[in-house]
């Protein structure tokens, strides 16, 4: 069995509109009866991802019905947890934007792939196809990256709405700070009303503010249990600023639909577990 977990700030031409770059690979003996799965939890994020390896079928919740992934996709806001179910030679490359980044670069009202995906071919056409086949060729992965960012630079140059306006500032703030914000301070600090700024908000991350602002708040709970296992959940809960700990479990339910830890075993088994990583990025 072999991995790879290489989480990376792209090139300083990209950042106004990229967080990170993520490459996950993964590789299991073929004899492997049952193969990990990712319990992938809400994350405040729009991504674009590439599967130049073994693809990757997608299950909303744990309902069973799992859907196969083309070689790349453009990745809605979820709100809801999804389960990633890997092959035996799996890797993703994955594109995190920056808030409203998508919105600017596409011109797509981001509420359109809310908890859903769309095959990326459909919207850059020969472009990424040529992207995905260059990718499918490499030798090593460090390989794709100046594949893939040669093709975000061109994403930038032809974008028409580059304006980088207050409301993704703030945007971005708000995943610096979700646990102490007054939605009506961010308002006024995008200089917009209220009905402005949610109609705006929407249309550039997919969901409102609200809940934008719950998800990146239950991500730093998610990621601070990897970091700190032994910290229990009502420590965890009150240092990011929920009421207590059933503030923190309603949030739980509503993503995951089970208790915090229920989740946590799903989490356990995820596929960097059996390589002794815990995703803490």
């Amino acid at each position: 069995m072999d991995a790879i977990f290489d989480y990376r700030l792209p090139s300083p031409a990209l950042r106004d509109y990229v967080r990170q770059l993520q490459l996950v690979g993964c590789s299991f003996p073929s004899s492997m009866a049952v193969l990990p799965v990712k319990p992938y939890w809400p994350r405040a994020e729009n991504s674009l991802a590439f599967y130049p390896k073994d693809p990757e079928k997608l299950e909303y919740g744990f309902d069973g019905e799992r859907i196969s992934k083309p070689r790349s996709t453009l990745n809605g806001q979820y709100s809801i947890v999804t389960n990633r179910h890997v092959g035996c030679n799996f890797m993703v490359f994955q594109v995190k934007f920056q808030p409203g980044a998508l919105y600017r670069l596409v011109g797509i009202p981001s509420h359109e792939l809310t908890n859903s995906f769309v095959d990326a071919e459909t919207i850059f056409s020969s472009e990424i196809s040529r992207v995905n086949e260059r990718l499918s060729y490499t030798r090593h992965y460090t390989e794709m990256i100046p594949i893939v960012e040669e093709f975000l630079l061109y994403l930038v140059n032809r974008a028409k709405r580059r304006d980088l306006r207050p409301i993704d500032k703030v945007s971005r703030f708000i995943l610096q700070h979700p646990s102490t914000i007054s939605l009506d301070w961010l308002a006024d600090q995008a200089c917009l009303s209220q009905r402005q700024f949610y109609r705006q908000f929407m249309e550039r991350e997919g969901i409102s503010p609200k809940l934008f602002t719950r998800i990146a708040r239950f991500e730093n709970a998610m990621k601070l249990k990897n970091a700190q296992p032994a910290k229990d959940w009502l420590s965890i809960a009150l240092e990011l600023g929920y009421y207590d700990y059933q503030h923190l479990v309603r949030d739980f339910r509503e993503f995951t639909h089970l208790t915090p830890n229920q989740f946590a075993q799903h989490e356990g088994q995820a596929p960097e577990r059996t390589f002794g990583v815990a995703e803490t990025y």
